[in-house]
């Protein structure tokens, strides 16, 4: 998900930039101090709570605000992910919020902090107060409101410093001057961040040959199990003699044997940016396992990309591939094929139910020579890295 943090001063303009945030990367916005001040004009118990703290410019108890996040981050899970604007606004905040997002199997992405000085700051308030109605903008809650940000809340840039995800932003200028300084510094945000990526499909779909292509675009390292396995049948190890019975029908071998390629193929690549599977994950069981393995990494599958074909377009590829050097045993027998092709409906199609409610399937039509499917991979990959990274 893409979680970002809005953070700088009162008068900055985080409002109006988070607007336009919002129906740009598809986010959830959470503003504390709209949901309080809505609490408040609804008569709820948070809103009596909090109505005497908001009105003289203080900052609401923390045990309120982390029941109005938590309500309101539970609710928005359909989306590409948060927008937080005016939280965390003390040291307090910074770690109740990574422990949010923890028990949501999310991070923060980056905090964009909008750099404004002071005399601009209050030129800005007081211009506002003129016609604002909120009971806030007056000149003493003004200096009070400035007084409480660089006493409580400047700490907190430190914080994020120290993570890396700190990302100062020059609030100077015209709304599209800051919107598109906003906007670079996010998309380097999600160029930067590892992408692992999850190819999915029927055997036959053209998986092998568009894992290379999206490896080479992405420089990301090519997991293939099947080919890992072939490696081990040929040079009759161990693990080989044990997964050819498997091999020969084209059958899911045991995850034991899989976990172990898997894991030496990513302790192989120390310096890797991302990964490429291809063949896996094969059912429900090995998602959890793929996402096990990847968090141990503080990463997980960024997107899953489904190659589209007809059960009789596949048929028809596979049995096509018997006559060349890349055939597989289970390409000559109809049967098996048959089998295989029933296997991926009856246990591999749930692994696409399970990645689709995290918003992170995405599926191409995989028709057309391999530069023009190759294309509309991209495109939607392109899509996915907005969304999730």
């Amino acid at each position: 998900m893409l979680n970002i943090a809005l953070f700088g001063p009162p008068g900055a303009g985080k409002g109006t930039q988070s607007k336009l945030l919002l129906e740009k990367y598809n986010l959830a916005y959470i503003a504390t101090g709209d949901i309080l001040r809505k609490e408040i004009a609804d008569g709820t118990e948070l809103g009596k709570k909090a109505k005497d703290i908001i009105e003289k410019g203080g900052l609401a108890s923390d045990e309120i605000i982390v029941q109005i996040i938590e309500n309101n981050i539970k609710s928005n899970t359909h989306l590409n992910g948060f927008l937080f604007d005016g939280f965390p606004r003390t040291m307090v905040q910074a770690y109740i919020l990574e422990g949010l997002l923890l028990k949501f199997n999310a991070s923060l992405s980056c905090m964009l902090s909008l750099e404004v000085p002071k005399d601009q700051l209050l030129k800005r308030l007081l211009d506002r107060a003129k016609t604002s109605k909120r009971k806030d903008d007056t000149p003493d809650v003004i200096n009070f409101r400035l007084q409480e940000y660089d006493n409580k809340t400047s700490p907190v840039a430190d914080f994020y410093k120290e993570k890396e995800v700190y990302i100062p932003i020059n609030g100077i200028g015209d709304v599209d001057e800051v919107f598109e300084r906003l906007n670079t510094a996010i998309d380097s945000v999600i160029q930067e961040s590892w992408l692992n990526i999850v190819l999915f499909g029927y055997p036959g779909a053209g998986k092998g040959t568009q894992a290379l292509e999206i490896s080479k675009k992405y420089d990301l390292v090519y997991i293939s199990t099947g080919e890992m396995l072939r490696n081990e049948v040929a040079k009759k190890t161990e693990i080989g003699k044990k997964v050819l019975p498997f091999m020969e029908k084209g059958s899911i071998v045991p995850d034991e044997i899989a976990i172990k390629l898997i894991e030496n193929k990513i302790k192989n690549n120390p310096k890797a940016r991302g990964f490429i599977f291809k063949g896996y994950p094969r059912t429900l069981v090995q998602a959890y396992i793929l996402d096990g393995m990847l968090r141990k990494m503080n990463s997980g599958v960024s997107c899953v990309v489904s190659l589209e074909v007809s059960t009789l377009e596949a048929i028809k590829r596979l049995s096509a591939r018997a006559k060349t050097k890349n055939s597989r045993k289970y390409d000559m027998n109809t049967d098996l094929i048959v089998d295989r092709l029933e296997e991926f409906e009856e246990v591999t199609r749930p692994v696409a139910d399970y990645y689709t409610k995290q918003n992170k399937f995405f599926s191409v039509k995989a028709y057309g020579n391999v530069d023009e499917i190759s294309k509309k991979m991209f495109a939607e990959i392109e899509k996915a890295r907005r969304i999730v990274h």
